[in-house]
């Protein structure tokens, strides 16, 4: 079947939903490659879900404005917010539908504003490790709303919804969201299968620098409690912790530069084997002896 065909209206598999990190789209050849690993995988259900913080950072610097971080989370002011939509929605987003276009898939691209993919409101203060209270300024929270029914609709007739990281209040006003969060929420709005998050480590990673097989909710906090995870790394767990809660059967972080194995998770999960990822579970149950 040819990308964007209609697949009927009966009942539809689930998709999946892969997170991509921004460090895998900044460079146009990894970028091209990373659009066709796309294509390649859009016969089934899929929904793309992509940050874009090194390119902000760009942008932010060539603007003269100073960028802040708490945790692995953005603080947004007004003139940031407006170089996160610009990059986000415009160039990062763009870009990666141009070059699925081009490897023969067929995209949309979308931000979480559009017709109610994912409602949000302002995110509470961050509390950092240290009981510091941090106003994020123009962070968002996805809430739930209802299912996005526009990313089911397209991934019912064939094509690939591309998601950048910006939503809208219910009053329209915009704001810029983790694309960890907003992945691990549209995994559980649409039922997903599987959330796969594509960043630049290979799993979530012990001290040794060794990829962690297997995390359960526990372990998240054990792991961010011992300083282990890094503050990016805080935001993907919090957001798995969420998937996980809210039913994601299979959540799984792995590195975004094997393309290869990066398409193996999407379309088998765990039981692709292999190793370099680590697998979110509720519990992890030790096999009987």
């Amino acid at each position: 079947m040819k990308a964007g065909r209609s697949r009927g209206r009966g009942s539809a598999p689930r998709p999946v939903v892969l997170k991509l990190g921004g460090e895998l789209l900044e460079e146009p050849g990894r970028a091209q490659a990373v659009a066709a690993a796309i294509a390649g995988l859009s016969s089934d259900p899929l929904v793309v879900v992509h940050g874009g913080g090194k390119d902000i950072d760009a942008a932010m610097a060539r603007a003269g404005i100073s960028r802040r971080q708490v945790d692995g989370l953005r603080v947004t002011d007004e003139a940031t917010l407006e170089v996160v939509v610009a990059v986000l929605a415009g160039t990062v987003n763009t870009r990666l539908v141009a070059g699925v276009g081009a490897a023969g898939g067929a995209a949309v691209g979308l931000t979480a504003a559009d017709a109610g993919v994912s409602l949000v409101e302002k995110a509470a203060p961050h509390v950092t490790a240290d009981g510091t209270r941090v106003d994020l300024g123009r962070v968002g929270i996805p809430v739930d709303d209802g299912p996005p029914q526009l990313l089911l609709d397209l991934c019912r007739h064939g094509y690939v919804p591309i998601v950048a990281s910006i939503g809208a209040g219910r009053s329209g006003e915009l704001y810029n969201v983790n694309a960890d969060t907003l992945a691990a929420h549209l995994a559980a709005a649409v039922g997903a299968t599987r959330l796969v998050i594509a960043g630049g480590t290979a799993g979530v990673l012990d001290t040794d620098g060794t990829t962690i097989p297997r995390l359960d909710l526990g372990g998240i906090d054990d792991v961010i409690a011992a300083g282990t995870a890094t503050a990016g790394m805080i935001a993907k767990l919090s957001a798995c912790r969420d998937a996980v809660r809210r039913g994601v059967s299979e959540v799984l972080i792995t590195s975004g530069h094997d393309l290869a194995a990066v398409a193996a998770l999407v379309r088998e999960g765990r039981r692709s084997g292999g190793s370099g990822y680590t697998v979110i579970e509720q519990e992890h149950r030790q096999k009987p002896s």
